[in-house]
């Protein structure tokens, strides 16, 4: 058994998406990055890596390079599950919690665990969405910015 955490930050601008857990949420404003910024994805994909100690998203999509520009965060995870399956590790259980003032997210929490299980080649139940707020304080309380906390539980197949 490996355990890895994962942790990811992005602002918050309008005219853009505002894509998590693989669904595109209504929203005012948008989540801002290189990719299509799904911060929870990315979380769970920098967990998955750190478990197996291969590295983080940066190291296998760099920003650096224009293939990965605007790429779906879908691919990102697919590809990180691929990286553990090679290694004989697959997804035991995730647990994750989304920090952010607006929208509110849990109406759309199954639609993203189910998408996220998918990609995972795992059972509903091993994955867990939670979200906050950070009470009005700092940039996320401003609504300028999303954080996600991952952690997971790899397992030897």
């Amino acid at each position: 058994m490996r355990i890895g955490f994962g942790f990811d930050v992005h602002q918050l601008v309008a005219g853009r998406d505002f894509i998590l857990g693989g669904v595109n949420i209504p929203s005012e404003k948008g989540i801002l990055g290189h990719s299509d910024a799904d911060v929870l994805l990315h979380a769970i994909s920098d967990a998955i890596l750190g478990a197996l100690a291969l590295g983080d998203i940066g190291v296998h999509f760099p920003d650096t390079r224009l293939e990965n520009k605007g790429i779906d965060s879908k691919i990102i995870l697919e590809k990180c599950i691929q990286l553990a399956s090679e290694k004989g590790f697959m997804v035991g259980n995730l647990d994750t919690t989304v920090v952010c003032e607006s929208p509110k997210i849990m109406p759309y929490a199954l639609a993203m665990r189910e998408c996220i299980a998918q990609i995972c080649r795992t059972d509903l139940s091993e994955i867990s969405i939670k979200a906050t707020t950070n009470e009005t304080m700092g940039f996320i309380g401003r609504k300028e910015g999303i954080v996600a906390y991952a952690i997971v539980c790899m397992l030897k197949k």
